[in-house]
């Protein structure tokens, strides 16, 4: 795959990711809900700090993140400008070019999400808002909006630890970025052998 190809990929997530976060802030307010289906529902959250809302703790631990997100889409663009330059397989590239889109989608909330919106608590918020934004560069929060809860209920009593507790499956909110991530890291692992192939030594 040439690295024409990979960039067009790339700038498509990057578009539909970032359009859809747009779209979020500007029409939602924060924990605002739209079920679509029992199974799939539109649900406005912000992510603070790294997957599963997990934080970094301390006056710099946001800012420690997202400089650390910017070394690692910096080592991912490497892999993949290499990658093409190497010429290795296309199913490679393709999942690079995933990663590296998703990475850099959220990477932009990071950056710049903080200073070009005011917060969405009790108020859908407005881009470039006279009074400023609601955090400074690099402390912007990412948006998350696809819920798939496809299974709640009740467990039953007699389970260990987690009986007679509300059970959600599958329960992280997350967004297009994230979808591209994971779809690249599971073709890699589903293509391992087509991705990786092991050169042929000379006996």
């Amino acid at each position: 795959m040439s690295l024409k190809k990979a960039t067009f990929i790339i700038v498509l997530i990057l578009l539909i990711d970032q359009i859809s976060k747009f779209y979020i802030k500007t029409h939602f307010v924060l924990g605002e809900e739209i079920r679509v289906f029992d199974w799939f529902r539109i649900l406005f959250v912000e992510n603070e700090g790294m997957a599963w809302g997990a934080k970094i703790p301390g006056e710099y631990g946001k800012l420690f993140l997202t400089l650390f997100r910017i070394v690692a889409i910096a080592g991912i663009g490497y892999w993949l400008w290499d990658s093409v330059r190497k010429n290795l397989p296309s199913i490679l590239i393709f999942c690079v070019a995933l990663i590296f889109a998703g990475a850099l989608g959220n990477i932009i909330d990071s950056v710049f999400y903080g200073i070009i919106f005011n917060d969405s608590h009790h108020q859908v918020a407005t881009l470039f808002p006279e009074a400023g934004g609601y955090g400074t560069l690099f402390h912007g929060k990412v948006v998350d909006m696809l819920y798939f809860p496809l299974y709640g209920d009740t467990l039953p009593e007699w389970l260990p630890f987690w009986g007679g507790e509300y059970f959600t499956f599958f329960d992280p909110v997350f967004n297009i970025a994230d979808s591209s991530i994971s779809v690249g890291v599971i073709l890699l692992l589903i293509f391992n052998k087509k991705a990786f192939p092991k050169k042929e030594t000379v006996e």
